[in-house]
């Protein structure tokens, strides 16, 4: 049975590295817009700033994760853009929304059903982390600090309840075909990070 490799070192291609760079600017871009539609005091170069460090601390965060373990299981996986989900994005941040389906990591190798519930676990659980601690801290600072805090919290636990959806191609549907335990557990805490945010 194959382990995970914690000394593996992460690989990129021109192609993923492009397809990120791309994928960030588009979602930034993006984010900018739906803040400014809600309405603010901020330039649009601090909009672009901030959304660039929530689509960094988020989305980014979420699709590396399962790169790098899916890495560390020795597969081949790339991140790839998906063009027409980045213009989702861009299209309906003009009403005040973002939803997309901006990019995937592909996956190629020896990879059984457990390997792949470890791998589509790491995803959601990066959200989860980060979501918490950028929560605690909106709590324990003021102003557009604090607001950008719980601004990251919001979307880092949306990205990790939508994605624990227990169907395909959703990462719930592998990570409870893995262990039903540790779906759970990972359902309960991106619940409650998402309770927190909206109700506290």
């Amino acid at each position: 049975m194959r382990t995970i490799n914690p000394t593996a070192r992460a690989r990129y291609s021109t192609t993923e590295v492009r397809d990120i760079a791309v994928s960030v600017l588009v979602l930034s871009v993006a984010f900018s817009i739906m803040f400014y539609r809600h309405g603010t005091d901020i330039g649009m170069l601090g909009l672009i700033g901030i959304s660039a460090i929530i689509v960094c601390a988020s989305f980014v965060a979420h699709e590396m994760a399962h790169k790098f373990v899916a890495q560390r299981f020795g597969a081949w996986a790339e991140y790839r853009m998906y063009p027409l989900g980045l213009m989702l994005a861009l299209f309906m941040s003009f009403f005040g929304v973002i939803f997309a389906a901006p990019g995937v990591v592909y996956i190629s190798g020896q990879i059984d059903w457990k390997m792949n519930g470890k791998i589509s676990a790491a995803g959601p659980a990066i959200n989860i982390v980060l979501g918490t601690a950028a929560f605690a801290l909106s709590m324990v600072t003021g102003g557009i600090v604090s607001s950008v805090f719980l601004i990251m919290a919001s979307i880092n636990a949306f990205f990790a309840i939508f994605n624990m959806l227990p169907i395909m191609p959703f990462d719930g549907s592998k990570i409870y075909k893995w262990s039903a335990p540790i779906y759970l557990v990972m359902l309960t805490m991106a619940a409650a990070l998402l309770a927190a945010v909206w109700f506290l």
